[in-house]
């Protein structure tokens, strides 16, 4: 997507995809405003990148908080970095307070200039080490001096999703209501997916991004260790499972850089992990055997917020009733496939061996489904039910006795037009057939969902498949929607 800056004038730019978040930052370019933009996200989703490229041309200092490192190394390293912009020697300075009076000092000058100036401060949360006082500091320098700037952005940006939430735009105090621009960074959809690899001259088909993101997810940075001329599986293979695969030990960095602690994360991952179709809040601190209360309300939040995790209420029940289920294809995949099963002897051609075999395609049939909770917005916008108000849930019936069937539903969509749409989601190499038993379940399931909810809305069962539904009496009986992967695609 190119940019344009305030003249006019078009501005290359490297960047593929996010054409929302670009979009937001063209707005503050343009406001003629102070603006402090808050960017977030998970590890390796991007944000560095995105500010950087961005914003080239308005660059004008940047600082990167430094990992479990003390407040005196934080400041040499603030010192470090204005002595890059101004070119001369700055002794370190002992608090935070001094230090951003010496960037207030550099930038009266840099603002003299005509032109929008840009201050980036990355990995706030690594910044703000304990008793530093960075936070106070940086709310006197934004309310005292920069929000009065008007040429001035300051972009503040974290990894820990949870922390900046949190710490800074839900803050009570100096930084309340301070942040202009609120701008969440997620792993790419599959349309960014696919100009992402083709920019990197990557023209792999749809069926094998499917299987690659899957197992990498969108994660900009994972993406990038893709080779050409090798396939979705031999991609995987280099990737993951060979001597040296480059995100071989990918899991156990995420989560430590990202929670403070990442033990009772991980925890809850490893239980929602073990149940394809989610897990209410009582059955994950039963199976995670972690304390119920607030430390496990703050750890689900935190996940939720990063990305990891999403809350489905069920159908006609309260929040409170939410199913969480894991939605991160790269954590599934590894405590799938990975943990406890590499073998870091000969790795090499383990994932092909494993292609193709039924735990394959049970695995196949789960991140499918993922992939498409993902993508409500294109499963909507095949059905011609974008500007429709609509409400996305999971629906479970357990059978009371005998005579009864009992049910699952992992998406429905309830809409405001009178219909609820009924998903079943399946990946294959062809065309998906229905034969005579699949039909028989998916007609008892519509009538156990029918009775059990007692709706008078029309319902209409929906498939999602990789390559369309094959034409048979079955499907022209029952299927009202057929959705293919590549309106997964759409942006």
């Amino acid at each position: 997507m190119a940019r344009y800056d305030l003249s006019g004038d078009k501005v290359a730019s490297p960047l593929v995809g996010r054409k929302a978040e670009q979009d937001e930052l063209t707005h503050a370019l343009a406001s003629g405003r102070p603006e402090l933009i808050a960017v977030y996200g998970r590890r390796r989703v991007g944000k560095t990148f995105l500010i950087r490229s961005f914003f080239a041309r308005e660059l004008c200092f940047e600082l990167t908080g430094l990992r479990d490192s003390p407040q005196a190394q934080q400041l040499a390293a603030f010192a470090r970095s204005l002595e890059a912009v101004t070119g001369y020697a700055i002794e370190a300075p002992q608090t935070w307070f001094e230090a951003f009076q010496a960037l207030i000092k550099y930038l009266e000058g840099a603002l003299r200039n005509r032109g929008r100036k840009v201050v980036f401060l990355d990995e706030l949360p690594w910044l703000a080490t304990r008793r530093s006082r960075f936070l106070a500091a940086f709310e006197h320098f934004w309310n005292s001096w920069a929000s009065r700037q008007d040429g001035l952005i300051v972009v503040i940006c974290g990894s820990a999703a949870s922390w900046m939430i949190a710490k800074v735009l839900h803050q009570r105090g100096g930084l309340h209501n301070r942040v202009t621009r609120s701008l969440p960074l997620y792993p790419f959809r599959l349309h960014e997916t696919e100009a992402f690899l083709r920019s990197r001259g990557l023209d792999l088909d749809r069926r094998q991004l499917i299987e690659l993101t899957m197992a990498l997810g969108g994660i900009p940075y994972y993406l990038d260790q893709v080779r050409r001329g090798r396939s979705a599986a031999q991609n995987i293979d280099a990737i993951l499972f060979a001597p040296n695969a480059p995100l071989g030990d990918e899991f156990e960095k995420l989560y430590a850089s990202l929670f403070e602690h990442h033990e009772r994360h991980v925890k809850v991952i490893r239980a929602l992990a073990r149940k394809q179709g989610g897990l209410t809040r009582q059955d994950i601190v039963k199976m995670s055997r972690l304390p119920s209360g607030g430390t496990m309300t703050t750890t689900l939040t935190e996940l939720e917020a990063s990305g990891f995790i999403c809350r489905m209420r069920p159908f006609g029940r309260a929040m409170r009733d939410s199913l969480y289920r894991l939605v991160d294809e790269f954590s599934l995949f590894h405590l799938r496939w990975l943990e406890g099963k590499r073998d870091r002897s000969d790795g090499e051609g383990q994932w092909m061996r494993i292609h193709g075999t039924p735990g394959w395609q049970a695995w196949s049939g789960y991140g499918f489904e993922n992939l498409c909770l993902r993508h409500l917005p294109q499963i909507k916008k095949a059905l011609g039910i974008s500007g429709v108000q609509t409400e996305s849930s999971a629906w479970r019936h357990s059978a009371r006795n005998r005579e009864e069937t009992g049910a699952q539903i992992d998406l429905l969509i309830d809409r405001r037009d009178g219909v609820i749409n009924l998903c079943e989601m399946k990946f294959c190499d062809g065309e998906f057939v229905i034969d005579r038993k699949y039909a028989r379940e998916l007609l008892a399931k519509r009538e156990t969902f029918r009775r059990a909810t007692g709706t008078r809305k029309a319902i209409f069962l929906t498939l999602v498949t990789t390559h369309g539904v094959k034409p048979n009496g079955s499907k022209a009986e029952i299927v009202q929607n057929e959705i293919t992967a590549d309106a997964l695609f759409e942006s």
